[in-house]
């Protein structure tokens, strides 16, 4: 950090992300370098000592040559409700302010990211850092790591290969390592993380998915999502048609395949969410949720329970759907029932007005389709649930100029409504919400 003024320097310690920052006192004056995203919550901080004119700029101390942002971001003093990070086929991850009181979606600002940052994951623990793809090929393929720091702003730590082409789907799991499948070249990496979680560990070897018994030029295994379910990691493939159950080996401890739990012929598994030992499955080739039980035998097979087409009626001429996204809810106080909401895509030439549908099912006592609700987007790739109770869906397309949308939740659950929308940038594919 340059200071033209005689500064002093001390380090501290913050109880909130378990990081040093840099504290600088000039003229009388006390600044801050904030070391996260949570630098409020940090009492050596927020106390009445320091100027809170100071500078405020993310410069942790156990880390060199991080940067400000190449583009300044808005500051404001108003209450913050979401901190919404938004990636997409660009060279950068947007930072927007949702403030649901005022139901005002604001673009804060854009940090760069290289190329492609398709798909965006929180760390489960700890929310100042952030793990994205670089959707590259010919070998470009990333995975990149990032300190968020106030109002969203994002600073990159670190990168390591993801060991293949296409990136489509980066998951921290629970053992410390980061998932990243890619979706180019049919294979992905458990990539383990050091003692300090922005920093990788670049020796996993890539594991690589079994090539389909199909014609060309379908014989090609599409891995499209990575979720740590106990001991297991399961892996959707949807050139493959199946769902890979992995573990590690006993001995080398590496990932291994372990199982399958095997889908509809032609039906594209993309991504999967699990309640208890049931797995719930968002297929794009056919637009079709399914349901089946996860047996303890990870090679017994698994029939299914349940299966429905998502996509809506009176579609336009020439449509064809694609599904792409499934969140699966709780209950809880505000939403008794648990519901699953699945995103559909028209990737046909002629788009419907009311644009692009997102399913609602109630999931028990068992699977019931509820409602289509209409969105105004073309081709939702990803959406994100957040808030209080998880009240707010963030979506955007893929296409189009309908930009990126807040909807609030309500009828229990049951409906979603508009609340917000910002068409600065015109499209997004990914989500991740940080409530302040």
């Amino acid at each position: 950090m340059q200071n033209n003024q005689e500064a002093t320097r001390s380090t501290c310690y913050c109880p909130a992300c378990k990081r040093c920052f840099q504290r600088f006192g000039s003229s009388g004056k006390a600044g801050v370098v904030s070391c996260c995203f949570f630098f409020d919550l940090c009492e050596y901080i927020r106390g009445p000592a320091l100027d809170n004119t100071g500078p405020s700029l993310l410069i942790p101390s156990s880390f060199t040559g991080l940067r400000e942002p190449t583009l300044s971001f808005i500051s404001t003093n108003t209450m913050v409700n979401l901190i919404i990070l938004a990636g997409g086929y660009t060279n950068f991850i947007a930072t927007y302010l949702f403030n649901s009181t005022s139901s005002n979606l604001t673009l804060l600002g854009q940090s760069p990211s290289g190329e492609n940052p398709s798909w965006i994951a929180s760390h489960p623990t700890n929310k100042s850092i952030l793990y994205a793809v670089n959707e590259a090929f010919n070998g470009l393929g990333q995975l990149q790591s990032f300190l968020v720091g106030q109002d969203g702003a994002l600073f990159n730590v670190a990168n390591a290969s993801s060991g293949g082409d296409g990136p489509a789907f980066v998951n921290p799991l629970s053992t410390g390592e980061v998932a990243i499948m890619n979706f180019g070249s049919g294979d992905g990496k458990f990539v383990p993380t050091k003692e300090d979680p922005l920093e990788f560990d670049d020796t996993a070897p890539v594991v690589t998915f079994p090539t389909p018994e199909k014609p060309p030029p379908s014989n090609f295994s599409r891995p499209h999502m990575a979720l740590d379910v106990g001991s297991e990691v399961l892996v959707p493939d949807l050139g493959g048609d199946t769902v890979w159950r992995l573990a590690k080996d006993n001995i080398t401890g590496e990932y291994k395949i372990q199982g399958q739990l095997q889908q509809p012929p032609n039906s594209g598994p993309r991504h999967i969410a699990v309640k208890g030992n049931t797995l719930y499955t968002i297929h794009e080739t056919d637009s079709t949720l399914t349901q089946q039980a996860i047996p303890q035998d990870p090679t017994a097979p698994s029939p299914m329970i349940a299966t429905f087409n998502i996509t809506p009626p009176n579609p336009p001429p020439q449509a064809q759907f694609a599904a792409a996204e499934i969140r699966l809810l709780d209950s809880s106080p505000k939403f008794p029932k648990a519901y699953i909401y699945a995103s559909n895509r028209n990737i046909g030439p002629v788009p419907a007005p009311e644009g692009d549908a997102i399913a609602v099912y109630e999931v028990e006592p068992q699977l019931k389709f509820v409602k289509h609700v209409f969105t105004g987007l073309q081709q939702i790739r990803g959406m994100e649930f957040g808030g209080d109770e998880n009240e707010f869906l963030v979506a955007a397309g893929n296409v189009g100029e309908a930009g990126t949308i807040v909807m609030r939740r309500t009828n229990g659950g049951a409906d979603l409504e508009m609340v917000a929308q910002n068409t600065e940038i015109l499209t997004r594919t990914t989500f991740v919400l940080l409530q302040q």
